[in-house]
């Protein structure tokens, strides 16, 4: 396991696509024995793009999985369900995204009392949203928009996929804990949208929609209440500025070598830029007058003036050229392993992104095929005998990893 804390524990993961699946993840990073239960031949997620071209294994899938175990099994069937009911009870743990009535809390609380089950939602009404159509509720992509007349912006970051899934895995150890210190379990209820409303209550963007009457205006790549922005140099390449504290501040006008005329540009526009709101302000005639200096230089010249004079800067990369020019992404930065998966080959795979001082984190496991773990599972975990467990896979009951689509031939 990759840490110890949860050691002991094991928690059954019926789910598909993000949230559910990163919240399974961060509980098996932190030692959780973490117990899939897929469909045989994969659900709906299974094939999820990017895929491998030659196996057409998801490299999706396979990232979210690595570190649980599977157990194939024919949802369809009664028995089947019966087996998936047990082995909640069993482990008296259920993180799920799917609201099948056969894995009710209510149902399963009868057959053990401190039962913790965890449901992530789209709404709380328990009615569906995506992403993209939850962030399109936000005002997120209005104010990414260049302008107040351009298209809304959609972010390729599924920020609230990401932020619920994380939330859940808190909210389970809070369970957890509670369990421990009460003998109580759980029905925890997490709908994507109150993560997303809630968060944004907590950044302050719906008491400003409240209090002060009015929409923030489109900021575009501008940083909101301070100066920051993008800029290109003289070879094309595109980096990030920020100057939020006064400090950051004078650092970039000094590197620039602009202090007489951001003076000249404060007396005309009545404004002082060592206040961060009033460089918002004048955030287009700073852009103006800092432009011309980063587009007559080369990106390495620009980076070493920044860094001489400690601006706080970062360069645009796409993924490709972060994992091959970044040091802080790759085998020297410990939170990195290299995974051997079958159908995808060997890659790079983050561990828990926490490190502990004092504390070995071990390997992760690559993500299964289906079914790996169905007789372990069935055997150590339901008591199942050879026999039994064996006319369960002739019945097509349960499934091994032959049946997996991209087992090898």
């Amino acid at each position: 396991m990759p840490y110890p804390f949860l050691q002991g524990v094991s928690v059954v993961e019926s789910s598909a696509f993000v949230p559910a699946p990163l919240a399974g993840l961060a509980l098996a990073q932190f030692g959780a024995d973490v117990i899939r239960i897929d469909a045989i031949g994969g659900g709906i997620d299974y094939r999820r793009a990017p895929r491998v071209p030659d196996s057409g294994r998801s490299l999706f899938w396979a990232s979210l999985n690595a570190g649980k175990r599977s157990l194939a099994i024919d949802f369809r069937r009664p028995e089947a369900r019966e087996l998936v009911q047990e082995l909640v009870c069993r482990t008296g743990n259920l993180l799920t995204n799917r609201a099948a009535s056969w894995l009710n809390h209510s149902l399963l609380v009868e057959r053990r009392h401190d039962l913790i089950s965890c449901l992530i939602e789209g709404n709380p009404d328990g009615s569906s949203v995506m992403e993209c159509t939850l962030s399109s509720a936000t005002g997120f992509p209005m104010l990414a928009r260049e302008n107040q007349c351009a298209r809304p912006v959609n972010s390729q970051l599924p920020a609230w996929d990401v932020v619920t899934a994380y939330q859940a895995a808190f909210a389970f150890l809070g369970a957890i804990n509670r369990r421990l210190v009460r003998g109580e379990g759980a029905l925890i209820k997490i709908a994507m949208s109150d993560v997303a409303f809630s968060t944004m209550s907590h950044l302050g963007l719906l008491a400003e929609a409240e209090v002060l009457d009015r929409d923030r205006g489109a900021v575009g790549n501008h940083i909101y209440g301070a100066f920051g922005r993008d800029f290109e140099t003289a070879d094309g390449q595109r980096l990030m500025v920020a100057a939020i504290t006064a400090s950051q501040w004078h650092s970039l006008i000094s590197c620039c070598g602009v202090g007489g005329q951001i003076g000249q540009l404060e007396a005309q526009l009545n404004l002082d830029f060592n206040d961060e709101m009033q460089r918002y302000a004048g955030r287009e005639s700073i852009v103006a007058l800092l432009e011309p200096w980063f587009r007559s230089r080369s990106f390495a010249e620009v980076g070493q003036r920044l860094d001489q004079f400690k601006v706080s800067w970062g360069k645009y990369s796409s993924v490709k050229q972060l994992l091959n020019d970044d040091p802080r992404v790759g085998l020297s930065n410990p939170i990195f392993e290299t995974l051997a998966t079958e159908g995808v080959g060997t890659h790079i795979s983050a561990k828990l992104a926490a490190r502990f001082e004092g504390l070995e984190s071990t390997p992760n496991s690559p993500a299964p095929l289906l079914g790996t773990h169905t007789d372990e599972v069935l055997h150590d975990v339901l008591g199942l005998s050879g026999i039994e467990i064996a006319r369960l896979h002739d019945s097509g009951v349960v499934a091994g990893p032959d049946a997996d689509p991209f087992a090898r031939v």
